[in-house]
Order: C-alpha cells, then sequence, then structure tokens
C-alpha cells in the first residue's frame, strides 16, 4: 500500500511538469501523452527501483522521450515500407470503360450490386453466392438477373449520355 500512495504522490507532483516538457520536445500534444502515459506505466511496474534513482521524474521524462521517438520511427518505417510497396506494384491506368462500369454498379440496389461483383469480378458461382451471403441459390439468381439488367440499362445511358447526341425517332 505504501508504494501506490508513493508513487501516486510522485505521479501527481510531476505528470503535468513532464507532460509539458516531452510536448515542448516533441511538438505534439497528444504523442507526448501516450508517451507520458507509457512511461509512467514502465514506472510503476519499475517502482522498486525506480524510486531508488537519483531523478525518478528524470527516468519518465526520458522513458517517456525514448517511446515517442520509437513510435514516430515505426511510422516513419511504416511510410516507407508502403512507399515502397506502391513503387514495386503496376497500377494499370483508369479507362473510360471502367469507369463507367463503377458508376453503373453505383447506380444499382446493393444487393444486385453484391452478387454482380461477386459472380463477374469475383468469379464465385451462384452457389458459393447463396453461401457467402445467406440467401437462396434462387435469389442469387434473380439478383444476378436483375442486376444484370440494370447495369446494361445504365451503361447504355451512359453511351448515350457521352456522346451527347440524341436518338434518331423514325416518324
Amino acid at each position: 500500500m505504501r508504494d501506490a500512495e508513493e508513487f501516486d504522490a510522485f505521479y501527481s507532483a510531476s505528470a503535468q511538469r513532464v507532460l509539458g516538457h516531452l510536448y515542448a520536445m516533441i511538438g505534439s500534444r497528444a504523442e507526448a501523452e501516450d508517451a507520458v502515459a507509457e512511461a509512467y506505466a514502465r514506472a510503476w511496474d519499475r517502482w522498486a527501483s525506480v524510486r531508488e534513482c537519483d531523478s525518478p521524474e528524470a527516468w519518465v521524462r526520458s522513458v517517456a522521450y525514448r517511446v515517442a521517438v520509437s513510435a514516430w520511427r515505426k511510422a516513419v518505417n511504416r511510410l516507407s515500407a508502403h512507399r515502397r510497396h506502391l513503387a514495386e506494384q503496376h497500377v494499370e491506368a483508369t479507362t473510360v470503360d471502367h469507369v463507367a462500369v463503377v458508376a453503373a454498379l453505383r447506380r444499382i440496389p446493393a444487393e444486385q450490386r453484391r452478387v454482380v461483383v461477386l459472380h463477374h469480378l469475383v468469379g464465385l458461382s451462384v452457389a458459393e453466392i447463396a453461401t457467402e451471403v445467406g440467401a437462396n441459390p434462387n435469389t442469387v439468381k434473380t439478383r444476378l438477373a436483375r442486376g444484370r439488367r440494370a447495369l446494361a440499362a445504365h451503361l447504355a445511358d451512359d453511351e448515350y449520355q457521352s456522346t451527347g447526341g440524341g436518338r434518331s425517332h423514325d416518324v
């Protein structure tokens, strides 16, 4: 019980000051708060030895700074790895057809869109789709048929609109 009271007193007396110091060092209050919280947690875990240090506050401040720098390094490494991964990927240019299909898919009901994508883009069978979406295979077939019709109608409308022309009417 004495350790907890002693640590609580130490924390109460020093936490705001350490937070202010770390914030000044790293420039982000949110990151400073996270690092300080982690440092005090570590101090509590090692309180028997930390309290014997010349300056327990300096110990916490040093640990908090190392935690913050470590988090920063991890973020930088993650970003670098992400950039490397993106640089290695070949991304094909988006075609007009792709844009038209995506736009048309957005215009059909969600259930139809889901089965059309699962069947035509993912390559699942009707039975596999039925299992994945938790529906009867006949329901999947109906959604697929309706989705294809709706998609075709929207693609035809988009084609009509993109030409800018009107339809000729025989009189």
